[in-house]
């Protein structure tokens, strides 16, 4: 058998890829978190499929379920919310597997930052504003940061951020931002990017945290920062240029 580590995307069922839906419709076990995965993507789901939610289990346990499933001779489709590559605990759960020789692989997803940026219809790297994305998260209750990943590091680059895991924390990151971004930068926080319930609030480091706890959000949502979040206009792309030589 085989843990099958599937990007679930950021919540609509049909931006799931072809692959991911092939496996769920194959695996006998399904273990998923309730808390970012919803009927509509279980859906997918054949009759019969023992579905596991992780929401009230620790790792050890989510590693007993699999390793099970691998000694009863079950394929599993695992499936974490986005992309696996981002925030998915990948590395100690497939460690964990490893150490059980079971069997692991990995399809990729559309991760919730790429479905926020297309909610506002921005390209989040414009010729001469930005072309660097950063990915990263705020420090809360939950692990410490490492050593040089400061948010202000990142700030001072002018990159476009792309924030997880912060949204309760959004008026002290507007606070450390308008230092090198300024108080006017774009700013935007898209919550359930692509679900029915999707939120947008688009605005500036100055008035992003009134938004944000104006309506209440806590959790499940991207932050965006950065002059192209705005469509600052940028130059024209060096790929398309009439004057460009071409083959």
């Amino acid at each position: 058998m085989t843990v099958h580590f599937i990007g679930a995307g950021p919540g609509a069922a049909d931006l799931l890829t072809l692959r991911a839906v092939g496996l769920l419709e194959s695996s006998q076990v399904c273990v998923y978190a309730g808390t970012y995965i919803d009927e509509a993507i279980l859906s997918h789901c054949p009759e019969g499929v023992r579905k596991i939610d992780t929401a009230a289990l620790d790792l050890d346990q989510i590693t007993a379920e699999l390793v099970a499933a691998h000694q009863r001779g079950e394929d599993v489709a695992r499936l974490c919310s986005g992309d696996p590559s981002l925030y998915s605990a990948l590395a100690e759960q497939s460690a964990r597997l490893d150490a059980h020789s079971v069997p692991w692989d990995v399809t990729p997803g559309v991760p919730a930052y790429a479905a926020a940026a297309a909610t506002l219809r921005v390209e989040l790297t414009v010729p001469e504003v930005t072309q660097s994305v950063v990915l990263t998260r705020a420090q809360a209750r939950s692990t410490a940061m490492p050593d040089g990943e400061a948010l202000a590091n990142f700030a001072a680059t002018g990159s476009t951020l792309a924030l997880h895991l912060a949204i309760t924390r959004v008026r002290v990151i507007a606070e450390e931002l308008t230092i090198h971004y300024g108080p006017e930068c774009p700013a935007a926080v898209v919550f359930h990017a692509s679900k029915p319930d999707e939120l947008v609030l688009t605005g500036t480091l100055a008035d992003i945290a009134d938004q944000v706890e104006a309506a209440g959000l806590k959790q499940a949502a991207i932050i965006l920062v950065g002059p192209a979040v705005g469509r600052t206009p940028g130059a024209e792309s060096h790929l398309y240029d009439a004057c460009r030589t071409r083959a």
